[in-house]
């Protein structure tokens, strides 16, 4: 199955692993926001400090703007295969197409790594 058109590079399991990790973290101990809208406002704000989106959301256009806002801003984001362990992950019983951490608690060293492995995986 091809990758989505907002997905921009490829994610190593490993990273996937400690991006559900991370935002378990900053769920209990720092600070984390749901939903496409939030994220893009806390983008645009620059109160993001790392953004996921899942990879299995319908229709593609509703994350397309993210990775562009992202990029444009200086705010690291990584993608993980699904909305459902997204949600899970964030401390919801619901899906969620993406979420933004805004402080990570005790995944502050965690972020860090993965950061430096996203660098690696888009080739920068």
């Amino acid at each position: 199955m091809s990758k989505p058109m907002y997905v921009r590079f490829e994610m190593p399991e490993e990273l996937v692993e400690k991006t559900y990790q991370i935002v378990e973290m900053a769920r209990d101990s720092g600070k984390v926001r749901k939903g496409t809208n939030e994220v893009t406002k806390l983008v645009e704000r620059g109160d993001a400090k790392f953004v996921v989106m899942a990879e299995d959301v319908s229709p593609e256009e509703i994350l397309a703007h993210i990775p562009l806002l992202c990029e444009e801003k200086g705010v690291p984001y990584a993608y993980v295969p699904a909305k459902k362990q997204l949600g899970n992950a964030s401390g919801m019983e619901k899906n969620t197409a993406s979420i933004a951490i805004l402080e990570p608690g005790k995944g502050k060293d965690l972020l860090a790594g993965v950061i430096d492995g996203l660098k690696k995986a888009k080739g920068a």
